[in-house]
This record gives structure tokens, sequence and C-alpha cells, in this order.
């Protein structure tokens, strides 16, 4: 069976930094990709950053510059670090993966962290 665990959420002022974690665990043949999405009171969820197997990555409009994923060593972790955040980053943020297992591909979601910018 497969997990996928956030950590890394809480409180935090403007402008201030947070750095995401995300590990998967469990049967794993491959990891495809690892994607962080959030989503926030009344709005639908959104994706963030993705990054592949092979390293590419791509960002929403309104975090580039500020924000940057990336994968750790082993390839069941990615992580989300986060600068210049503003209060509208404010959000519940959500880690994906897409994982082959023996017989299987699936996409796995974690429960999610909060992430709140506020002074």
């Amino acid at each position: 069976q497969v997990q996928v665990e956030e950590s890394g959420g809480g409180l935090v002022q403007p402008g201030g930094s947070l750095r995401l974690s995300c590990t998967a665990s469990g049967n794993i043949l491959s990891v495809y990709f690892m994607a962080w999405y959030r989503q926030a009171p009344g709005k639908q969820r959104e994706l963030v950053a993705k990054i592949t197997s092979g390293g590419s990555t791509n960002y929403l409009d309104s975090v580039k510059g500020r924000f940057t994923i990336s994968r750790g060593s082993a390839e069941d972790t990615a992580y989300l670090q986060m600068n210049g955040l503003k209060p509208e980053d404010t959000a519940v943020y959500y880690c994906n993966a897409r994982i082959g297992a023996w017989g299987s591909l699936d996409d796995y979601w974690g429960q999610g962290t909060q992430v709140t910018v506020s002074s």
C-alpha cells in the first residue's frame, strides 16, 4: 500500500518563508511526478507546482519567482520552498504523486497541511 504525507505548514507573517515536505512510502516501483496543489476556503483546488522524474518543473503564474519545487535524493521525496509569502497564499496545501507499484499506476494524495500567511 502506498501513502503520501506532507509536513511543514504553519503560520507565517507576510514576506516570510516556509518549506513543505512530501514523502511517499510503501511498495513503490517508480514515481513519475510529484506536485503541490492548494485549496483556499471557497475556492477550487489549484496546481501550484509540479516536478517530473526527469526534473522538469512548472508553476502557477502567481507563485513564479517565489516558490521552488525540488526532489530529494530519493525519488519519493519532494519539497516546496515558499519565499515572499502573501496573505493570498493562505490555503491547505496537498501533495500529489503519480506512483507505479506492482500491477498499478495511480495518483495518490496526502491529507494536506495548512499554510496561513497573516500579520
